[in-house]
């Protein structure tokens, strides 16, 4: 792993611009359009998680630098980083396997925006997670944090949405739409939300488990100036 506290500071500088930038500009916040209904999307929630991550481990790596020098450790929160990188991966899974397909032709599918809160942004977490995280610092019950935030996140906007909450327009029929996604809408597939939701469970609890899998047996040079 990298120990070179500068570099992780660079890094993680870098990667807090560029996820900012990307939402910014899905949210349309700078041409004043910005729809607080984006915020019921599972993509603009990971998001914002990939902010806060990066904020803290910016802090964090800031502090390290000027009170223990530019050498040594340069992985924090290792569990918090971890559950952040797959809730992120998720994001880049569904998008590109299950939406993408569905999209039309003028949907803006290679747009910075678009890539970068679908494709960067989890990429992103997720090397920074190979880079600068120890080894040996997850437990195996820490796999199973990961689903949590997919949990809460679909009670709420399962509540949202029969509670009469509109999230757009159907394509098809102008009718409204009551869930974020088309494999949360029981209302148009019934019981058949409920494989979505159970594959998707699935793919986290194998996201995670490949990262602790990484984390057990993939060895990474330790520093010896490791405070």
């Amino acid at each position: 792993m990298i120990h070179n506290r500068v570099v992780a500071l660079g890094f993680r500088i870098g990667c807090f611009v560029l996820i900012f930038l990307g939402l910014a500009i899905e949210l349309n916040i700078f041409h004043g359009g910005m729809s607080f209904a984006a915020f019921m999307y599972y993509t603009t929630q990971s998001n914002l998680l990939a902010l806060i991550l990066f904020a803290v481990l910016i802090c964090r790596t800031a502090k390290g630098l000027l009170q223990d020098g530019k050498i040594g450790k340069t992985g924090y929160f290792a569990r918090f980083e971890m559950v952040c990188a797959v809730d992120l991966l998720l994001t880049l899974v569904v998008f590109w396997t299950l939406l993408v397909p569905f999209m039309t032709d003028d949907f803006p599918l290679w747009s910075f925006g678009n890539l970068s809160v679908h494709l960067i942004a989890p990429l992103l977490c997720l090397i920074d997670y190979i880079l600068f995280t120890d080894a040996r610092h997850l437990k195996y019950r820490d796999v199973y944090l990961v689903v949590i935030y997919p949990l809460l996140y679909m009670a709420f906007s399962s509540a949202a949405g029969l509670l009469g909450y509109v999230y757009r327009q159907s394509a098809e029929d102008g009718a409204p739409v009551r869930f974020p996604y088309f494999f949360f809408d029981f209302d148009r597939i019934g019981v058949q939300s409920i494989l979505y939701i159970g594959a998707l469970l699935i793919v986290f609890l194998l996201l995670s488990h490949g990262l602790y899998f990484l984390d057990r047996r993939v060895h990474k040079p330790t520093c010896q100036r490791d405070v």
